[in-house]
């Protein structure tokens, strides 16, 4: 990268990180209220109608043949992980998602090798190993030790990592050519009427707003993740994409936990020294696998 686009992808990982960060709590303030499928297609709904406007003018810039890739990018980077993480947050604090989303450059490094001809081999295989057992230790963390009150929770969020890690496979290789702003807005585009569907056919929502205590405050933090977290990180992130690397553009999650943790800590969430241990062991995995 040149100077200025790697000043460029920098900055773009730290906002990144900032935003990302901060979706973790306003899922926990969104839950506080909705149900996590309520919750899930909300965010979807939000980011929807807040790129409507911008994908109907994309329109124009994408192929028959795209729309597949655009589809199928919509559904591993937004539809599916927004209900496997607010799913997993009604037993898992907000702290602990942000800390195991970390594993996402672990998957990018899996899929991209077992889909897409990425080379696997030496420390990535180390790093793996490290950075699952990390994982294992921060699902056991209130545990005391015994493996059946291990939260398997945890392991919703690390099948979202695995379709974010598939998703920035696909889209580095498969959608290339698509300009980011095209990409991001024509997916939501495309994933939104499911969610509306759902949201207003298939969920209590209509009802909640009118009756259920606070729940205009929750939806205020919904449609914040949804327009932030979700429309606005994704197309930032899918920019960051297309001038660096897949292993670059996903070690935003290097950073992420210390944002996240630090809104849990705010937010009088506890965290036990298994957690420390496993947030740990995790980064240096990541580390590990991520050395050329």
């Amino acid at each position: 990268m040149s100077s200025n686009t790697s000043f460029k992808a920098f900055a773009l990982l730290i906002l990144l990180a900032l935003i990302w960060g901060t979706s973790f709590i306003l899922i926990k303030q969104g839950l506080k209220v909705f149900e996590p499928q309520e919750l899930a297609n909300i965010r979807v709904t939000a980011a929807f109608v807040f790129l409507l406007p911008v994908a109907l003018l994309r329109l124009k810039q994408v192929s028959k043949a795209d729309y597949r890739i655009i589809f199928v990018s919509g559904l591993l980077g937004i539809f599916f992980p927004a209900f496997l993480f607010s799913t997993a947050q009604t037993q898992i604090s907000s702290s602990v998602a942000g800390i195991l989303n970390t594993l996402s450059p672990i998957f990018v490094m899996i899929m991209g090798a077992a889909f897409f001809g990425q080379r696997f081999a030496g420390l990535s295989v180390v790093g793996t190993l490290v950075g699952m057992v990390g994982t294992v230790i921060l699902m056991m963390a209130r545990s005391g030790g015994n493996i059946s009150d291990i939260n398997y929770y945890g392991l919703l969020i690390v099948a979202a990592c695995a379709l974010y890690g598939t998703n920035v496979n696909w889209v580095k290789f498969k959608g290339h050519h698509i300009s980011p702003l095209t990409l991001t807005s024509v997916s939501v585009m495309l994933i939104g009427p499911i969610a509306v569907a759902y949201l207003f056919g298939l969920t209590e929502f209509t009802s909640k707003m009118q009756h259920a205590d606070g729940a205009w405050t929750a939806l205020g933090f919904v449609v914040l993740l949804g327009c932030m977290s979700t429309a606005l990180a994704t197309y930032l992130f899918t920019v960051l994409l297309k001038i660096s690397t897949p292993l670059f553009a996903s070690s935003v999650t290097y950073i992420m936990p210390l944002v996240s943790v630090g809104w849990g800590l705010l937010a009088g969430e506890s965290l036990y020294p298994g957690h420390y241990i496993g947030m740990v062991a995790i980064i240096a995995g990541v580390w590990l696998a991520n050395r050329k």
